[in-house]
């Protein structure tokens, strides 16, 4: 489980726990809530280079497919297979099981422009 109140979040629901230069990636509670029955995870490719603010991974719902942005610069070193063999574990266990994918962080400094879990509520 990665405790809410150690994650930093982005304003568009994604969440990082950071571990030394590692931060595991998945979607807020809220979003998993909003965009509900999930069905389908794209995941980004292991060693893909992805941007803070920029999407690397689509989420579909029976009504809807939502673009998924990484909080942070790095590169891919894991992937959550977990979710693309069982989807639902994102709304089962967002905060959990159902995270989506690690990143090696290149620049930890990006992470000042997240959100902590207070501020994040506070915009919902």
């Amino acid at each position: 489980m990665y405790d809410q109140e150690k994650c930093k979040f982005a304003k568009t629901h994604e969440w990082a726990f950071v571990d030394g230069d590692t931060a595991t990636v998945g979607i807020s509670d809220h979003a998993q809530h909003e965009i509900s029955d999930i069905v389908f995870v794209e995941l980004p490719q292991k060693g893909a280079q992805v941007k803070a603010g920029e999407r690397c991974c689509v989420i579909e719902s029976v009504k809807s497919a939502s673009d998924i942005f990484s909080p942070v610069s790095g590169e891919v070193v894991e992937v959550n297979e977990s979710v693309t063999a069982d989807p639902s574990l994102v709304n089962r266990e967002a905060h959990g099981a159902g995270w989506l994918f690690k990143v090696k962080m290149s620049d930890a400094k990006e992470l000042d422009s997240l959100l902590t879990f207070e501020d994040y509520k506070a915009t919902l």
